[in-house]
């Protein structure tokens, strides 16, 4: 006969234990600690894939802001820069979507929504002040901003993340960080 039948609760896992006399333990786990587990799991996919996500909506924005400051200069050497800008950023982009569909998940292709306001209101902006170099690099610093502060909420956020996608995302805005200095210190040249 059994000697002992009881509960043993410990961080959140109900177990049943049943005690033989001198025989062999039986551990039952609980039926919906399985299904519990199962969610957790899911859960914590869904917050890397929203992650993922931001950061290509992020680079998309990026590379739309990079296309209408180019549209926007008429020197070639200034042109070459902001196209620099775009191909990081489009390289960016086909790596986190890798990711991404390693996720299971579909390749992202939109853009944020504070993303197209800050271009329209650029484009306004554009219209009404000109296109002079100080103005373009100073709208330029302030997008490369916004993804400095993206990059740094993926990384300090509670999402789980293997390894090599928190090392691809650190890497990534490490490379951002010295194209947001670039960009800074073009315009504070242009301001003398």
């Amino acid at each position: 006969g059994v000697i002992h039948r009881g509960i043993l609760c410990r961080r959140g896992l109900a177990i049943w234990i049943h005690f033989w006399k001198y025989r062999n333990i039986e551990v039952m786990y609980h039926k919906n600690y399985f299904f519990h587990h199962k969610f957790l799991i899911m859960l914590q996919e869904e917050k890397l894939v929203t992650v993922l996500s931001d950061l290509v909506k992020i680079n998309n924005d990026r590379i739309e802001g990079y296309k209408k400051a180019k549209a926007a200069s008429d020197d070639a050497d200034v042109k070459a820069l902001f196209q620099h800008m775009i191909d990081d950023s489009v390289k960016y982009v086909a790596e986190l979507n890798q990711q991404l569909l390693a996720q299971g998940a579909e390749a992202e292709t939109d853009t944020t929504t504070s993303g197209k306001l800050y271009r329209t209101w650029m484009a306004v902006k554009t219209t009404f002040t000109g296109t002079d170099r100080y103005s373009l690099f100073s709208s330029c610093e302030y997008g490369e901003d916004a993804v400095q502060r993206a990059y740094a909420d993926a990384l300090s956020s509670d999402t789980a993340m293997p390894y090599s996608v928190r090392e691809l995302i650190a890497n990534q805005q490490a490379n951002l960080k010295e194209a947001h200095d670039t960009i800074k210190s073009y315009r504070d040249v242009v301001s003398h």
